[in-house]
């Protein structure tokens, strides 16, 4: 029987791995348990992922193992799960997760939320993202063999379970009730992330909040997709930052999206602001186009914060000088649950 603190021991040796790939020369760790059977390996998944899907690339990689790699540490880990009850007990339970693709390892702290919990994963992989897990989950059965009959991955029908969490858009939302309405769930649909702007911000600040909304190119939940700025805002001031971020321009990918966005709004006569490698829209969605940022301005905070809290199921975070700080976004706490709903509680409920 597997205890808590062997899945906890587990989980931290995985970061202690994930932690080598954090930079553009990988630092083997001598201390790192099973290095030489992985360590070579890894490196061959980070290029067969960046391959496969040309959104992952080397530098987001890279971002996303240090990200992980400093949170599966001992304290983190210990600290996070402190306020729940966890039952040494094994269960028998099936918890299916299917999985986003739209950044890398998006999926993870769902698996591992099921995982710590003591339940089994079966997990539906995106055709976005099938490298990365399967192969970390290698690792983590090699570091503890009792997760070998917890953990099935899966790109087909998923069958055979007790409860389900599920990711995706407004739209596959709505398969996502029908199909799974009758079991226990968690389901999630779009949101976004917004940055309130003051005008008061330091350059420093500014740059920051370039790495909020350019990082992953602005694909995941919590990248900032709109901006909230005074009336009679001072762009120099917002432009200066984003400076920062030039160099996206030389993503093919990013800048095909660039290209037919700013055409489609030109065409539109649709008016714009454009540095040559990012838009400015006003537009009262949440949900912008790659290379798009939508904005709008507001003359009072305590106004723009009532309308905020009347749409809080379209916002995953907010990004401000009272709120999370500026380039803070992709680097949540464990406890930073999507949606804000607590996932550990869900599963220790059923």
């Amino acid at each position: 029987m597997m205890q808590l603190q062997q899945r906890i021991n587990a989980f931290v040796q995985l970061g202690m791995f994930l932690s080598q790939f954090a930079e553009e020369t990988p630092l083997k760790n001598p201390s790192v348990l099973y290095n030489d059977v992985f360590f070579a390996e890894m490196q061959d998944v980070l290029q067969l992922a960046k391959i496969k899907n040309m959104w992952f690339t080397v530098d987001n990689l890279q971002y996303t193992c240090k990200n992980w790699g400093n949170a599966l540490s001992v304290s983190n880990i210990e600290n996070w799960l402190s306020v729940y009850k966890i039952s040494e007990i094994p269960s028998e339970k099936r918890v299916a997760i299917v999985m986003a693709g739209n950044i890398p390892l998006v999926g993870f702290h769902d698996f591992m939320c099921v995982l710590l919990s003591g339940y089994s994963v079966l997990g539906k992989l995106s055709s976005n993202d099938t490298i990365l897990l399967p192969f970390l989950t290698k690792y983590l059965m090699t570091v503890e063999p009792l997760f070998e009959s917890k953990i099935e991955l899966t790109t087909e029908k998923l069958e055979d379970f007790d409860a389900v969490i599920a990711t995706g858009s407004d739209n596959t939302a709505l398969y996502f009730k029908h199909y799974f309405g009758k079991y226990p769930n968690i389901i999630r649909k779009n949101r976004n992330s917004i940055a309130i702007i003051t005008g008061k911000e330091t350059p420093q600040q500014m740059e920051a909040l370039a790495d909020d909304i350019f990082r992953y190119f602005g694909l995941g939940c919590r990248n900032v997709s709109k901006i909230y700025v005074p009336k009679d805002y001072k762009w120099d001031h917002f432009f200066n930052g984003m400076f920062a971020w030039k160099d996206v321009i030389n993503n093919h990918k990013y800048i095909n999206n660039y290209d037919y966005n700013k055409a489609v709004y030109l065409m539109s006569l649709v008016k714009l602001l454009d540095n040559e490698f990012m838009i400015l829209k006003e537009d009262t969605g949440f949900s912008s186009p790659i290379s798009v940022v939508f904005y709008e301005t507001y003359s009072n905070l305590n106004e723009l914060t009532k309308t905020l809290n009347s749409v809080t199921e379209k916002i995953q975070c907010i990004i401000s000088q009272k709120h999370i700080p500026f380039g803070d976004a992709q680097e949540p706490n464990l406890s930073d649950y999507a949606d804000g709903v607590d996932t550990m509680e869900f599963l220790l409920s059923l």
